[in-house]
């Protein structure tokens, strides 16, 4: 069994889409705490309401990232986890965090990377008058999304688009790829090439 570990700081919509995929009788893949940095966030309720473990780890205030992490990786050793998983989760993270799940933290951010990394991509996209933008799930490094990228979906930017219009398409592929990415990782072998990952097959 394979033991995800979630770190969320809002509504959590790509934590239920993992929790819906991977939470299943006979999965070999499951969501197994959700640690959570901003009380009374929404992913806290619906892990809560999925029979999944949580944690609460408030960062509002902490100056000592160092220190922050490190208690982090401790929750998500006390709960056995074997992949982290990004969800809209609002704080860089440490070198020492890296360190202690190297090749294990996995991130979706909302655009084609390397395009419009950071905050605010969807705005980026429209702003920047492109015509097609879309999602991306990629490891974790140092940088601000420039991990090594694991599968991408692309999504077309129509004529109309607002920032929200787009991002509820852009969600509704995320909700898709990511758990189709942490199930294949999970169960089959893959190789880090450059900034790009290989596996055996599409996802």
């Amino acid at each position: 069994m394979t033991r995800v570990g979630v770190l969320a700081s809002g509504n959590g919509t790509n934590l239920q889409a993992l929790i819906d995929a991977l939470n299943r009788e006979g999965s070999s893949v499951q969501v197994a705490v959700t640690i959570c940095n901003v009380p009374g966030a929404k992913a806290l309720a619906r892990a809560q309401q999925a029979g999944v473990a949580t944690e609460l780890l408030p960062s509002k205030g902490v100056t000592d990232r160092t220190a922050y992490d490190a208690q982090l990786v401790g929750l998500l050793h006390k709960h056995r986890i074997d992949l982290v998983c990004l969800a809209g989760y609002m704080r860089l993270l440490t070198p020492g965090f890296l360190q202690a799940f190297p090749n294990q933290v996995l991130n979706i951010h909302p655009s084609l990377l390397p395009a419009f990394p950071g905050m605010h991509a969807i705005r980026q996209a429209l702003e920047a008058g492109v015509k097609v933008t879309g999602c991306t799930v990629h490891f974790v490094d140092e940088g601000t999304d420039t991990g090594p990228i694991i599968a991408q979906t692309a999504v077309p930017v129509l004529d109309g688009d607002d920032e929200n219009k787009l991002a509820e398409r852009i969600h509704h592929q995320e909700h898709r790829l990511y758990p189709a990415v942490v199930s294949k990782l999970a169960a089959e072998p893959f190789s880090i090439q450059g900034r790009r990952v290989m596996t055996q097959g599409a996802f």
